[in-house]
């Protein structure tokens, strides 16, 4: 072994003792630096990062996406950090769940490493509304929503520059947004003043009783949580008799959420043989004997729930 230029680092002692443990590693030939084998275990500094990416690159990321918005959020995660990571503990066909979303890095993530590897990966991003103090984007979710939007248009038109290869399908890079909010139906609320005013209130509300402002998206989902489906199940939107029927996992749930319904659409419906029914019960608008007729209808065809909310 050669001498070192600047002399031994140890005495030769304290290199045997290290060499009989074996942790002494030596080069191809004498010319090489001798070094010294360390074990994770033992080590107590920092260890040194595998991944090394400029911390700039968030930034300059939302910069390109959001061009004249240079302050749009404070230290963004950079994608290219989050593909790294996803792509080592992820499968191609993973569900990638990020509960603090902030600028929505970890959806772009996905999006760009689907289109790179042909991966099915989908993701959920949780994000409270929280004030940004901006105009254009009042809430952090709001800056969220936002870059999802870009990244997607950004690839669908890449997509579109390209040449179709054998028919191959088009991406699935839609997303949807649910807002934590108050039930779309009135409640009966018992703790109110037993009052003849405050109680006719409260039947007025329960005359229509489905709150001011909610659409029918609103409703069919609080619906489908309350039959005990996930917000991902697929919904299948018919026309029966003209009407406007949403069929909910293959046929486990037909919902209808029209406000006038008539025998012709309940045996329409029947004949789908669903297993459950919900209908709104304004839908019967009063009209006992319909809705008996129903109850027997959907009986005879093997339904086996049905029920108006």
């Amino acid at each position: 072994m050669r001498k070192p230029t600047n002399g031994y680092r140890f005495p030769e002692s304290t290199f045997r003792e290290m060499e009989a443990k074996g942790i002494i590693l030596y080069g191809e030939d004498e010319a090489r630096i001798v070094k010294i084998k360390k074990y994770v275990a033992d080590y107590e500094d920092a260890l040194r990062s595998v991944i090394t990416l400029d911390g700039r690159l968030g930034s300059y990321e939302l910069k390109r996406l959001f061009p004249g918005n240079d302050s749009i959020f404070t230290n963004p995660k950079p994608s290219e950090l989050l593909k790294a990571l996803i792509s080592f503990a992820a499968a191609p066909d993973a569900l990638v769940i990020d509960f603090f979303a902030g600028s929505g890095a970890t959806a772009h993530a996905v999006l760009d490493l689907n289109k790179k590897d042909g991966g099915n990966r989908q993701f959920i991003l949780v994000q409270l509304p929280e004030p940004t103090g901006r105009e254009d984007y009042p809430t952090i979710a709001e800056i969220t929503k936002e870059r999802v939007r870009r990244v997607i248009k950004k690839l669908n038109d890449a997509d579109g520059e390209q040449l179709p290869l054998g028919g191959s399908p088009k991406p699935d890079r839609g997303f949807r947004v649910f807002k934590l909010a108050e039930s779309n139906f009135n409640t009966w609320d018992a703790s109110i003043p037993h009052e003849s005013r405050t109680l006719e209130n409260q039947l007025e509300l329960h005359i229509d009783h489905i709150r001011k402002g909610r659409s029918s998206n609103d409703i069919l989902y609080e619906l489908l949580l309350k039959s005990g489906f996930s917000l991902t199940t697929h919904v299948e939107t018919l026309s029966l008799g003209g009407k406007t029927i949403h069929n909910a996992a293959g046929g486990a749930l037909l919902l209808c959420l029209e406000k006038e319904l008539t025998l012709e659409l309940i045996r329409a419906m029947a004949e789908r043989k669903p297993e459950r029914v919900v209908c709104l019960d304004e839908g019967f608008a009063g009209n006992d004997q319909l809705k008996a007729n129903a109850v027997q209808i959907f009986k005879a065809k093997g339904v086996a729930s049905f029920r108006t909310v």
